[in-house]
């Protein structure tokens, strides 16, 4: 491995063989990197399948050559490994997390909105159709009651028509037809509102992404930029290096007297600073768990909230609904004649009506066309839990990955390395002096 590293960071081949090496070297990582980014492209980003191969392919190409061809770029690739570590890899980390909730637990959530509002529609329709042939009855009940009104014992006075006239509503189409036509609007605009989060959070997501891989590439550029042109830049480790050359110098107390302000590489050793800046990546993590554990629990109460309304609505039993009318009359003869004589009215009684009708008000149906309510899919839970556990490792890992970015600057550019070291050393002398 020590012998693949060193052929891989030297800036030219020594021989043929060191040559062959390192183009199997770059064709491995080519073809890992490029599968990567497939995958990346269509199962994160969400393209289409063909631009996926097709910019995969050309992004393999590419890397290939610069690889193979260019020695800082193989330098700057390799520290974009370790800087996926670092709050860059972390907002890839988030734009996964987010894709995840958008394609899987938003659409869930709609879904599971769907399903009430179809319990509402099923419940309008059914009680409104009961109600509208609850008309039927009335329209029995009054033709009932004027036939009683009719047989009176005294055909004289009997009614010239005792029957009651209903206006019933026959056309329940226009009913049915603007209630479908509610629930198709409805529906419409659930589905608009969820194509345009999805598309919305998509296109931000790849913007997010992309931006990402840029500001990777930059940063690691940008590290490799101040490593080779200033000598102060990261520059507060024991190296072995450093612990040779003062030893050759006899200076190796210069080492212990400055251990409280200079770090080994390899070390677990934090600075205050590093610490605090890990303390600060948490809680940055921590708002974004909170967030998606309020996304996670609104799809668990859409949830239940969806099923409740589907069981209760199955439950709902019929109201019963009695009318009990109780007719009685008398008619008086001639009132007016008697009592200008002095005599008390006589009075025909009319046949007496009492009659209790019932009816039930029906508010669900096994007809209604109504979706199962959908659970939460606990991979979807597990990913999404797994992601975020890596996210605060890399909290604390940060500071070990700009570390191991200096570990491989170091191995590209040796040269460099001995000047930074002969720099350091010269400064902890002078502060010795001092």
């Amino acid at each position: 491995m020590a012998e693949l590293w060193w052929i891989y960071s030297k800036p030219v081949p020594a021989d043929g063989r060191e040559l062959w090496t390192l183009f199997l070297q770059c064709s491995c990582i080519t073809v890992v990197i490029g599968g990567l980014f497939y995958n990346w492209m269509f199962a994160s980003l969400e393209y289409s399948w063909h631009l996926s191969v097709a910019m995969a392919i050309s992004f393999s190409l590419l890397l290939l050559l610069t690889l193979f061809l260019v020695h800082p770029a193989r330098c700057v690739f390799s520290m974009i490994m370790p800087t996926l570590g670092t709050r860059q890899g972390r907002k890839l980390l988030f734009s996964t997390c987010i894709m995840i909730a958008v394609v899987n637990i938003t659409p869930n959530i709609i879904s599971n909105i769907k399903t009430i509002l179809q319990v509402i529609k099923c419940i309008c329709k059914n009680s409104s159709d009961s109600l509208l042939n609850s008309t039927a009855l009335l329209e029995t009940v009054s033709w009932e009651f004027g036939d009683a009104i009719q047989e009176t014992v005294h055909s004289i006075y009997k009614p010239m028509n005792g029957h009651f006239r209903f206006s019933l509503l026959q056309n329940r189409s226009l009913i049915y037809q603007k209630m479908h036509l509610a629930g198709e609007k409805i529906s419409r605009e659930f589905l608009s509102v969820e194509v345009l989060v999805k598309d919305s959070v998509r296109v931000a997501n790849r913007l997010a992404a992309g931006f990402s891989m840029l500001y990777l590439c930059f940063e690691s550029t940008w590290y490799l930029k101040n490593y080779l042109t200033n000598l102060c830049f990261d520059n507060f480790y024991i190296t072995k290096k450093l612990e040779h050359l003062a030893v050759d110098r006899g200076a190796a107390h210069l080492l212990v007297g400055s251990s409280t302000k200079l770090i080994r590489p390899r070390g677990l050793k934090l600075s205050w600073e590093e610490v605090v800046l890990c303390l600060v990546q948490a809680m940055v993590v921590t708002v974004a768990l909170m967030l998606m554990l309020v996304v996670v629990a609104m799809d668990h109460f859409a949830f239940s909230m969806a099923d409740t309304a589907v069981t209760k609505a199955a439950q709902f039993s019929a109201v019963p609904v009695t009318l009990n009318i109780k007719y009685k009359v008398e008619i008086g003869i001639l009132p007016f004649l008697f009592k200008v004589f002095g005599r008390p009215s006589e009075e025909l009684p009319l046949g007496d009506f009492n009659k209790t009708y019932h009816y039930y008000l029906v508010f669900s149906s096994a007809s209604c066309r109504i979706s199962p309510p959908t659970a939460p899919n606990p991979s979807v839970l597990l990913v999404v839990g797994l992601l975020f556990c890596i996210l605060y490792s890399t909290v604390f890992l940060e500071t070990y990955a700009h570390r191991l970015c200096r570990e491989i600057a170091a191995s590209f550019f040796p040269s460099c390395e001995e000047k930074r070291v002969l720099h350091l050393y010269s400064k902890l002398a002078r502060r010795h002096r001092k």
